[in-house]
């Protein structure tokens, strides 16, 4: 592992499948390295849009959401400050999560969208990419509860951004100690 690579493990909740249409609603985050060092915030919708079967997995209310719920831009800024305060000066934020794209590309585009650049740049390490190719299996052998079954008799993913960030890290950390075996 590069000394100036510091893996930053995120999940997101959100309203939709795309953030051109659909609001980030909240963002969890911790640090690889211990001790973990964490991140958590709630978003205002920007978007009145929204999936009913997203809005029933991550259990969280637009009412409630679009009046205690942090401005994006203030969010975005919040986020980007707690990246860079994280992580050891000269090195590189890696933006790391299970199933990557999905939520790489909200918050690539809030960063974007509302301060102009992403700390973590163009770029993402998908843990469930990272299982395959470490285990040799096929896309269909790296759902969430198949690699969990391997790991734990049981580990249940909340859908709560924060909390399922920090379960990603745990389970990146033995894929890792597995590789360097």
């Amino acid at each position: 592992m590069n000394k100036n690579e510091c893996y930053i493990i995120v999940d997101i909740e959100a309203s939709g499948p795309n953030p051109g249409k659909y609001a980030l609603l909240s963002i969890g985050a911790c640090t690889l390295n211990e001790p973990r060092s964490t991140f958590y915030i709630e978003l205002q919708p920007d978007s009145e849009a929204f999936v009913p079967q997203a809005m029933e997995v991550n259990q969280l209310s637009f009412a409630n959401l679009s009046s205690e719920g942090i401005l994006p831009k203030l969010a975005m800024q919040k986020f980007s400050d707690w990246i860079h305060d994280s992580i050891p000066k000269n090195s590189q934020p890696i933006f790391t999560a299970f199933n990557a794209p999905f939520d790489w590309m909200f918050v690539n585009e809030y960063f974007h969208r509302y301060l102009g650049s992403n700390p973590f740049g163009h770029s993402a390490l998908d843990i469930k990419s990272f299982y395959m190719g470490l285990h040799a299996v096929t896309w269909q052998e790296t759902s969430l509860k198949k690699i969990c079954k391997k790991y734990w008799e049981e580990q249940e993913f909340t859908h709560h951004a924060l909390s399922d960030a920090i379960h990603e890290a745990d389970l990146f950390q033995i894929l890792l100690n597995e590789a360097h075996k």
